[in-house]
């Protein structure tokens, strides 16, 4: 058989012509156009199937609807809980300035989470397309002909320019900073001294877990779930260490540290803002079941429900985890230490401190190889859309991995290993994550007015996308002004500058000189084929 990456010049330069489409000319996108063979009756499908059909046979996209009510409660919890709980309460209570403001902010956090992922269930219930946060700005912000002019797209497009090259790049660098940072402590477990790793240790490391995160999810998909299933029950283990060591020290009367109450509260609205950072950081995902929504049975009615029970309960689990690090530890203490997780294994576990550390990296890893999984999937759906080079678009001719999408991200997130502030780049991450969030409260707000005929088998009072987008506002607004940092100036420059990409490569359809021939040679590298549709791999 033939392989499609050795074409002829004139084969290449009708390739490429048909790859990078317009947005805004009027010229369908590549993937969704209607001369794409079955595009019509491929969107009719899936509309009339949503409450538990599934694609024909022949249809290029076969997504059967495989993910039950407590598949979608597992998704939800397994991507949230991550790195976050067991990097993120140092600066959060750093910030707070007590330990009850701190428990306050943590309950607060799964509260906002909740709001937040409601109204999402909303939205991947009225608007049944792929895409998350691009669909909804593109039917909220640039419905019908609006699309074809110059400023319909851009929301989107500033979205998608955002989340490829800073949002998921960031937290893929900062779960594998946090996983190389727990791992050198397993050598270091149950010791009475406190020898810092080396920096550059740390780094290293969490280069290679980006290295071998993006070789096992572009050699197979098989693999790559498997790893995930694996380091989901390691997850779990470790809350449940941390939990069950808490509520033994909590039994044996030591509630000194929690007796302090709000002792020391700050005062401070930026600081306040700043520990939220902190604290959503740990329950980022709330909003991933919408991007499983075609493969969701009755996603009208187990969308909502597995939201309801997955929020609560990872909520439950954070509370529990910062009482029991309270229990064996001082707020002094807590904030001296590095690796807090690390800390309590040795003041509870004893000769078995090791199994702290490593249950957190264990932890960690399956969370960055769940964020790689995805961050792939996004950049690979960017560039069929026309909003990414084209080789992005590409799979693996025989693996049917988006290779060079993943190899993209990973290139990204090396580079922001290269600071190594942890502490830094949550607040760079959540800045600019809930900035669209945000956007994504006002398109929906937006919709009770553009689309007030259309079925919403699930609604939320309109009070929620309104309450979570001022507080929206405030988490972007409040730091700025209470306390300038570089970063946040850094984060706006780069939102704008993605206007510089769109107008000339998106919407007036420029091409890059020899872009054709880097995408031929990539081809032949990487023996990546272009598709029209995301393989069911």
């Amino acid at each position: 058989m033939e392989n499609p990456a050795f074409v002829s010049d004139d084969q290449t330069q009708h390739a490429t012509a048909r790859g990078h489409e317009g947005v805004g000319g009027g010229a369908s996108v590549r993937g969704r156009g209607s001369g794409l063979p079955r595009a019509e009756s491929q969107a009719e499908g899936k509309s009339s199937g949503l409450e538990g059909g599934k694609p024909g046979a022949d249809d290029p996209i076969n997504l059967e609807r495989r993910v039950g009510l407590l598949s979608g409660v597992a998704l939800i919890v397994g991507t949230m809980i991550g790195s976050g709980i067991f990097v993120s309460p140092k600066g959060l209570l750093e910030r707070t300035g007590s330990v009850g403001l701190s428990l306050v902010v943590w309950a607060a956090c799964g509260g906002l989470s909740l709001l937040g992922a409601l109204s999402y269930a909303e939205l991947g219930t009225l608007v049944d397309a792929s895409g998350g946060e691009y669909a909804y700005f593109l039917q909220g912000f640039a419905p019908g002909e609006k699309r074809r002019l110059w400023w319909g797209p851009i929301p989107s497009f500033l979205f998608a320019w955002v989340s490829l090259f800073l949002l998921k790049p960031s937290s893929l660098a900062i779960i594998c900073l946090t996983c190389s940072e727990y791992f050198v402590r397993i050598f270091n477990a149950g010791s009475s001294i406190n020898c810092l790793p080396p920096d550059l240790a740390i780094k290293l490391f969490a280069a290679f877990v980006i290295i071998l995160i993006t070789f096992i999810n572009s050699y197979s998909v098989n693999l790559a779930t498997r790893v995930q299933n694996v380091f989901t029950a390691a997850k779990l283990v470790a809350i449940l260490i941390i939990v069950v060591g808490g509520m033994v020290k909590l039994g044996q009367g030591n509630t000194q540290y929690l007796a302090t109450g709000f002792q020391g509260s700050t005062k401070s609205f930026g600081d306040i803002a700043t520990a939220f950072y902190s604290g959503l950081w740990a329950y980022d995902g709330w909003n991933n079941l919408n991007y499983v929504t075609e493969e969701l049975k009755k996603p009208y009615t187990n969308l909502p429900r597995a939201i309801i029970i997955g929020l609560p309960l990872v909520t439950i689990c954070y509370l529990l985890v910062n009482i029991s690090y309270l229990a064996v530890m001082s707020q002094d203490e807590l904030l001296a230490s590095e690796t807090v997780a690390v800390t309590f294994g040795n003041r509870v576990l004893g000769w078995a401190a090791f199994l702290m550390p490593l249950a957190v990296t264990l932890s960690t890893f399956g969370a960055a190889n769940g964020t790689a999984f995805t961050s792939g999937r996004l950049c690979f759906v960017a560039a069929r859309e026309g909003h990414m080079v084209d080789v992005l678009s590409y799979v693996h001719a025989k693996k049917l991995t988006p290779s060079p999408a993943l190899l993209f991200n990973a290139a990204i997130a090396l580079i922001m290993v290269i600071p190594s502030d942890i502490g830094s780049l949550i607040d760079f991450f959540s800045f600019t994550a809930w900035i669209f969030y945000g956007g994504a409260m006002a398109a929906l707000i937006i919709m009770r007015f553009t689309m007030k005929d259309a079925p919403r088998p699930y609604k939320v009072p309109i009070a929620i996308p309104v309450l979570v987008l001022i507080i929206s506002v405030y988490l972007v607004v409040g730091p700025i002004i209470d306390s300038p940092k570089i970063e946040y100036l850094y984060a706006s420059l780069f939102i704008i500058a993605g206007l510089f990409f769109y107008f000339p490569f998106v919407y007036m359809k420029k091409s890059i000189p020899g872009m054709g021939h880097m995408t031929t040679i990539l081809q032949l590298l990487l023996q990546v084929v272009p598709t029209d549709v995301m393989p069911d791999a």
